[in-house]
């Protein structure tokens, strides 16, 4: 019998199933499926920490832009790029695309829904092992030297509290797992993509771990692992990410766009940013630009194939 990972029954912790007429919620699939596999991949304690564990307490941090410079997606689409998944040409074009919706602020439901739908596509009838080997090679190759000195600090600050701290992003889970181990954190909270017998159907768990799928999977592994949101504490460069930011007792905007900024002093938030001067300036157009490019680069793919299978 084939076995399949990461499906939407799975990820209902209360065993609903879904139906024509009960549709599960695909923020909270996302969410709760995101979770599961958090737990499941982080490292099991060894009973030799040097500080009491905080057993209620911990800490969310969005990935592109807060804890990495530019957007993880799309380095990792770079890293395919160059191995040959898809070409440059289409690559530019897709990401040209991408960048005046971001940029014009028009995208339709529907846009949003196709992108959802087709954002992790690219992997399909590819193994979960070829995409964690290639991660691992990504992330040292582009991705390593792109680590906030002053996020990851604040990062250690609640390890050294004794609190586990998880990184919460849109980024496969397989990838954004490894920049957790990498960083020496608990895991990852990532977008998960359906496999069978470790194959990749080519379908979401629910959607991209985005907006408020990233706030349920904060919830979700908060009932999992005990913790009280009361005493956690959440960072993110985004006006995307209220959400999540919204669920804790203590947000903290990191790096943030003008929105967020605006928020999180209207909301007396915490500000932190590590950016200066014209730093921040290209870091911010690069933001725009990595982050359409990424989702052009995952269309650019599928295109790709299909015309080589052709």
């Amino acid at each position: 019998m084939p076995t399949r990972q990461g499906s939407a029954d799975d990820a209902d912790h209360n065993g609903m199933r879904t139906s024509s007429t009960e549709q599960i919620d695909s923020a909270k699939v996302a969410g709760r499926a995101s979770a599961k596999a958090a737990v499941a991949a982080a490292p099991v304690q060894d009973g030799t920490l040097t500080t009491p564990p905080d057993l209620t307490a911990a800490a969310f941090f969005d990935v592109d832009n807060t804890m990495m410079m530019g957007a993880s997606l799309f380095h990792f689409a770079r890293g395919l790029a160059a191995r040959k998944f898809f070409n440059a040409g289409d690559l530019a074009g897709f990401a040209w695309q991408q960048l005046k919706f971001r940029i014009g602020g028009r995208e339709n439901p529907q846009d949003i829904q196709a992108s959802r739908e087709q954002a992790l596509s690219f992997v399909a009838g590819r193994s979960v092992e070829e995409l964690v080997n290639l991660s691992e090679e990504i992330y040292d190759e582009l991705m390593a030297d792109r680590i906030w000195a002053g996020t990851r600090a604040l990062a250690q600050m609640h390890l050294d509290a004794g609190q586990r701290v998880w990184l919460v992003t849109a980024t496969p889970v397989e990838l954004a797992s490894i920049i957790a181990r990498r960083l020496g954190l608990t895991g990852a909270l990532g977008t998960v993509s359906e496999s069978e017998d470790g194959i990749y159907t080519g379908r979401l768990v629910g959607e991209m771990l985005h907006g408020r799928a990233k706030a349920h999977a904060v919830r979700a592994i908060a009932a999992s692992e005990g913790l009280d949101l009361r005493r956690c504490t959440a960072y993110s460069d985004s006006a995307n990410d209220i959400p999540m930011l919204s669920v804790v007792g203590t947000a903290v905007a990191v790096n943030p766009d003008q929105r967020l900024r605006e928020i999180a002093r209207a909301r007396e938030w915490e500000i932190r940013d590590f950016r200066t001067g014209r730093k921040a300036v290209r870091i911010g157009l690069n933001s725009v630009l990595g982050a359409g490019a990424a989702a052009g680069a995952v269309a650019a793919g599928m295109a790709y194939r299909r015309r080589d299978r052709s």
